[in-house]
């Protein structure tokens, strides 16, 4: 009797060997067959993915990035994996994640509805809203000042979305000038070419801490979108959504983000300027709601 139990057993085990080769799918299979994992990182979005000066990606989004590829490891039973960086723009971001060409967007990109028809998002490791960045000299306090006047937007911004709308829902006649990425769009304002710039007002605050000359510059208005930010997978990769959220889970359950944003947003750059931004107390209610237990 006893070896006929031992024998079913095996049998058993046997037949659940395959079983469990089959259940890698999706994004975790290909970083396992490719033993490479490509993360898609932004080049001027300080301080959560941009380049430092060895032209290397850095950043908040970077550091929670790579806690992912180590539970990534972890998942897959591997000690290495080869990292690749691809840059990508608020343009290439999802297009890129579609087509397989990145398998993780470590960046700031807002998590919305619409967004979530494409993609998929992990937990919310910031949040901001739009605002405008303009030179101090130019009197403006707020949107509603913008009357006739040029604004500049990153194309395939949700800012872009909302600054827009609000030109047309007031009747403001605000002239658009478009740009590749943040760093053109301040060079915008930097010239005179525009008088304000709309985005998120932490990347804002990032770009007026590394201009030439930030006592020149504030960030101006009410809040004028609610932009909650989170990594980008493959949409419907719910296998290598749950190895995400348990990488941030327990980063926000460690406290270890909370020493990740103390890095970023109040200690020095590795650049040498200074955000300067405490967390948010909404922020903090967030990471508590998100700190799943195993």
């Amino acid at each position: 009797m006893i070896r006929k139990s031992l024998a079913a057993v095996a049998a058993l085990a046997l037949l659940a060997t395959p079983a469990i080769a089959q259940e890698l799918t999706g994004t975790l299979k290909k970083i396992k067959d490719t033993g490479t994992i490509t993360i898609g990182h932004r080049e001027t979005s300080i301080p959560f993915s941009y380049l430092d000066e060895k032209q290397q990606p850095i950043g908040y989004s970077m550091d929670i990035c790579a806690a992912i590829v180590e539970e990534v490891k972890k998942e897959l039973g591997v000690a290495q994996l080869t990292v690749k960086y691809n840059p990508v723009t608020p343009q290439t971001r999802i297009p890129l994640m579609a087509n397989g060409t990145i398998d993780l967007e470590c960046g700031s990109t807002t998590n919305t509805l619409t967004r979530q028809k494409q993609v998929g998002f992990g937990p919310t490791t910031y949040i901001t809203g739009t605002k405008l960045l303009v030179k101090k000299s130019s009197k403006i306090k707020s949107y509603k000042d913008l009357r006739n006047k040029t604004v500049v937007v990153t194309q395939g911004t949700t800012n872009e979305r909302i600054i827009k709308a609000l030109s047309d829902k007031e009747n403001l006649n605000i002239k658009f000038l478009n740009a590749k990425d943040h760093g053109e769009s301040f060079l915008t304002v930097e010239s005179g070419r525009a008088v304000a710039f709309s985005m998120d007002d932490i990347l804002l605050y990032g770009l007026i801490a590394k201009a030439k000359a930030p006592k020149d510059y504030e960030v101006v208005g009410d809040f004028l979108s609610y932009d909650p930010y989170g990594q980008m997978y493959r949409k419907g990769d719910e296998d290598f959504g749950v190895v995400i959220r348990r990488a941030i889970g327990r980063l926000m359950g460690s406290g270890d983000l909370a020493k990740l944003y103390d890095k970023w947003f109040i200690q020095k750059l590795p650049s040498g300027e200074t955000m300067g931004v405490p967390m948010s107390p909404l922020l903090k209610a967030a990471i508590q709601l998100q700190a799943l237990p195993e």
